[in-house]
């Protein structure tokens, strides 16, 4: 249940209430795609940089090592070790994104696996299967992942099929959560709002999906190749039909920018690889923008990532010894780079809600909005 405290402008701060936790929000969501974080941080590690939620894949899970595996063991929560509310996406971006070869239907998709090419079948009830059988906190519906641009005669029928889709998902999550031997009973649904960068398409879809009456939306498709000011566009546009009383989650994204002006717009959850991506290259935030740990002038520093920072790697460690690790091609620095970035990000969430709280958002956002994507000065 999502509870809304105060809003600032269209901007909120509120809590979402779950069988594994209370979520803050606005709040990130630190992405462990095969149940783990890329860059070898585990379940113990996302409590000591303040991590919230945990998100895992349904599609990666499902080919390996298995969604019934996963539920024979206790589900994801037992497997992991993690305590706190988990997401699951529904898989239908990367079976959108991946597959090669598809084959889309009114039942559902045939694809080829990315890992061994065997044919695999997924529609709406297959994925609340598997996210049912993996005991995730939330399950995403499955819907049509539409590359942007896209004609809109294609987008307008993709729309409407991932509604129907929805339907079914709704009614398969209902029977699968009144099972006696269903991992989490107590499992949401969130659905997700499509329409490519057609308003009228997002509007109507979101009308339409709304009075599902869900336990919360998202906005999914986009930061998929449109413009950002496209992107800033058309939350703008769906904010005012989303549901005031549910939380409200844009799928991917992304820098911290982006999630400054999308939080401005209304947004309460966030998700995206790049914290973790980013730090395996080198490229760490801080709050005075965006550092390269590869570069030369780093050899002798003895600073931390950012001073001040509380961060595990920023108590204990200085950019000369992180900068050695990364051009040795040790794994450690991609353990500390990574829990730098993810800590950044959940810090970044944790005062956005400060600022909401004390009527000081637009202050902070002007403060920060022209500074931490861009790349710091020393």
């Amino acid at each position: 249940m999502y509870k809304l405290i105060k809003k600032v402008g269209s901007a909120r701060l509120g809590e979402f209430e779950t069988v594994h936790g209370t979520v803050k929000t606005p709040g990130f969501m630190n992405v462990a795609t095969v149940a783990a974080i890329k860059g070898g941080l585990s379940s113990l590690d996302l409590e000591t940089i303040h991590t919230q939620v945990m998100l895992c894949n349904t599609y990666h899970l499902h080919v390996r090592t298995g969604d019934d595996t996963i539920k024979s063991l206790g589900g994801l929560h037992r497997f992991t070790g993690w305590k706190g509310p988990i997401l699951t996406d529904s898989g239908g971006f990367q079976v959108f994104s991946l597959a090669k070869l598809r084959q889309i239907k009114e039942e559902g998709v045939t694809f080829n696996s990315h890992i061994d090419g065997r044919r695999i079948f997924m529609g709406p009830e297959e994925s609340m299967r598997i996210q049912s059988n993996l005991g995730s906190t939330i399950a995403m519906a499955f819907d049509e992942c539409v590359e942007n641009p896209a004609k809109y005669d294609y987008a307008r029928l993709s729309c409407e099929r991932t509604t129907r889709w929805l339907l079914r998902c709704k009614e398969e999550h209902e029977r699968l959560n009144s099972l006696p031997d269903t991992v989490n009973p107590h499992q949401l649904l969130f659905g997700i709002n499509q329409g490519c960068t057609y308003d009228d398409l997002r509007v109507k879809h979101m009308i339409e999906i709304a009075k599902l009456d869900l336990d919360g939306y998202a906005i999914g498709g986009l930061a998929v190749g449109e413009p950002t000011e496209e992107m800033y566009r058309v939350i703008s546009v769906v904010e005012p039909y989303m549901p005031a009383d549910k939380i409200r989650y844009l799928m991917g994204v992304g820098t911290p920018g982006n999630i400054l002006e999308a939080v401005k717009r209304g947004v309460d959850l966030f998700d995206c690889v790049m914290p973790s991506r980013n730090a395996r290259h080198g490229h760490l935030f801080t709050f005075s923008g965006v550092i390269n740990i590869n570069n030369a002038k780093y050899e002798t520093d003895t600073r931390p990532i950012e001073p001040g920072c509380d961060c595990p790697v920023c108590r204990s460690f200085s950019r000369a010894y992180i900068r050695h690790l990364v051009k040795a091609k040790e794994v450690l620095a991609l353990r500390l780079c990574v829990m730098h970035n993810l800590y950044f990000y959940n810090t970044l969430m944790e005062r956005i809600r400060e600022a909401l709280r004390n009527d000081t958002f637009e202050d902070f956002y002007n403060r920060h909005i022209g500074i931490i994507d861009k790349r710091a000065a020393d």
